[in-house]
C-alpha cells in the first residue's frame, strides 16, 4: 500500500513540475521600444525590434516591471511621464523586454544601454 502512494506522489509531482514548466515556456518575449502608455486604458504600445510593428500590451494589477532598482508593480503614471521624458530627449522611447501571453504582460524589462568610455 506505501509503494502504490509513494509512486502516486512522484507521478503527480511529476506532472505538476511538468505543467509549470511548460506555463513559462508559453508566455512570448517581446523586445522593442516603448513608444506610449495609455494610463487609463491600462496598456502599452511597444514597436517590435526587426519589425517595426507596434504591438499593444495590456498591463494588470499582476504585472511587475524589473529594473536596476528591483521588481516591483508598474506604476503607469510614473512610466508615462519617464517615456515622455526620454521622447524629449530625441530617442524614440524606453528599450523593453516584455514578456507576456496572449498580449497580457506578466513582466516588463528595462533594457538600459551601457554609455560607452571616451577614447
Amino acid at each position: 500500500m506505501q509503494n502504490r502512494r509513494g509512486f502516486l506522489l512522484t507521478v503527480v509531482t511529476g506532472v505538476v513540475a511538468m505543467a509549470m514548466v511548460v506555463g513559462t515556456v508559453l508566455a512570448d518575449e517581446l523586445l522593442g521600444v516603448l513608444t506610449k502608455v495609455d494610463v487609463e486604458g491600462k496598456k502599452v504600445t511597444v514597436v517590435e525590434k526587426d519589425t517595426d510593428k507596434e504591438i499593444e500590451v495590456k498591463i494588470t494589477d499582476d504585472t511587475e516591471q524589473v529594473s536596476k532598482k528591483g521588481n516591483r508593480k508598474v506604476d503607469l503614471e510614473k512610466l508615462d511621464s519617464f517615456v515622455k521624458k526620454v521622447q524629449d530627449q530625441g530617442k524614440k522611447g524606453i528599450q523593453v523586454k516584455v514578456t507576456h501571453e496572449k498580449n497580457v504582460a506578466s513582466k516588463i524589462e528595462f533594457k538600459f544601454q551601457r554609455k560607452k568610455a571616451a577614447e
